[in-house]
C-alpha cells in the first residue's frame, strides 16, 4: 500500500495540517501509523466526517491527552499544557527560563541558549515535563503518598537538592520550613497529617471544586517537602481535576500574587482563591474551545 504525507493529506482534503494530525492521533484514519514523529497515511484514505456539534466530540480531556501523548502529537492541547503548565508553574517558584525556551526543550529534547541559566532550571523543566505524564496516566486513581513521593522523585532527580544529605528526594523534609512568612507542620508531624489529609480528602466519592481548592489549601500548608511543594500541588490539583471532570486550569505569571493571598485567606475567606481559580479556569476554557475539547462544567 503507498502512503502520504500529512501535508499532502492536507492538501487534498482542504483542511489544516494540525487538523490531519489530530485525526491520526485520535484513530480517525484507519491504517495511519507514526514512524518516528512522521504520520504516515493510506493513499485511498478520506477524509474523517466533520463533527461540529460539541455533544458529538469523541474525546473527552483526559481521552484526549492520553491518545496525544501516546501518538506524541505536536501541536495539539497535550502538547500545549505541557509547556504552558511547566512555564508557569516553574516561573512561580523562580526559574528564569522564558516561555519559548521551555517550549523549545520539550520540543527537541536539548537546550539551546544564548544566555548563562542555572542547570537546575532546565532540569526541573525536563523533569516537570515528566511529571505531566505521570498525572496523565494516573488521572483515574484517587492521590496517595506513594504517589505524591513518586511525583517529587521525579521532579528533583538530577538537581542541586538532590546531592545534598540533609535533603530529602521522594520523602518527606527533614528540617522545619515556612511558606509566605507562615509556619508549616514540622516534619516529625509531616507523615501523620498526609495521612489525615489523604483519609479525609478520600473518603468523600464527588468532589466539588470547592473540595479541591480544599486539598490544595491544606497540602500547601503542610509543605511536606523541602522544596517543590508549590509545583507538586499544582500538579495534584491539575491531576484531580481531569479525575473529577472539572476544568482544570493553570495559574499564569501574571495572577501569582491573587493565588498566593487566596492560599494565605482560605481559612476565613474561601472567594479569594475561588474567585482567582475560576479565572484561570475560564481562561483555560477557551483553550478547550479552540482545540474543540468538550466541557460540561
Amino acid at each position: 500500500m503507498d502512503y502520504i504525507s500529512v501535508a499532502e493529506a492536507a492538501k487534498r482534503w482542504g483542511i489544516s495540517e494540525r487538523s490531519v494530525r489530530n485525526y491520526c492521533a485520535l484513530g480517525r484514519i484507519d491504517g495511519a501509523f507514526l514512524t518516528g514523529k512522521t504520520w504516515n497515511i493510506p493513499e485511498i484514505a478520506t477524509k474523517p466526517d466533520r463533527i461540529n456539534k460539541r455533544d458529538q466530540v469523541p474525546a473527552d480531556l483526559l481521552s484526549r491527552l492520553r491518545a496525544e501523548k501516546k501518538a506524541k502529537l505536536h501541536g495539539g492541547i497535550y502538547h500545549r499544557i505541557q509547556i504552558d503548565l511547566t512555564y508557569h508553574s516553574n516561573h512561580m517558584e523562580g526559574s528564569k527560563l522564558t516561555h519559548d525556551q521551555t517550549r523549545y526543550i520539550f520540543e527537541t529534547n536539548t537546550v539551546g541558549l544564548t544566555e548563562a541559566v542555572k542547570v537546575d532550571d532546565v532540569v526541573e523543566t525536563a523533569n516537570h515535563f515528566k511529571c505531566i505524564d505521570m498525572i496523565i496516566d494516573s488521572a483515574t486513581y484517587a492521590p496517595s503518598e506513594k504517589f505524591i513521593k513518586q511525583l517529587h522523585a521525579v521532579l528533583k532527580n538530577g538537581t542541586t537538592d538532590s546531592r545534598q544529605d540533609w535533603f530529602a528526594v521522594g520523602d518527606y523534609k527533614r528540617i522545619p520550613n515556612e511558606v509566605g512568612g507562615k509556619d508549616t507542620t514540622a516534619p516529625e508531624d509531616v507523615a501523620g497529617q498526609m495521612k489525615k489529609l489523604l483519609a479525609e480528602y478520600n473518603a468523600a466519592r464527588d468532589k466539588s471544586f470547592d473540595d479541591l481548592l480544599d486539598f490544595h489549601y491544606r497540602f500547601e500548608s503542610i509543605h511536606p517537602f523541602q522544596d517543590g511543594n508549590g509545583r507538586i500541588g499544582r500538579l495534584l490539583l491539575f491531576k484531580e481535576c481531569l479525575r473529577h471532570g472539572i476544568v482544570p486550569f493553570i495559574i499564569t505569571d501574571d495572577m501569582k500574587m491573587f493565588y498566593y493571598r487566596g492560599l494565605q485567606n482560605w481559612p476565613t475567606e474561601r472567594g479569594y482563591l475561588r474567585d482567582t481559580c475560576l479565572t484561570a479556569q475560564d481562561r483555560f476554557k477557551k483553550v478547550l474551545d479552540y482545540f474543540n475539547v468538550p466541557y460540561t462544567c
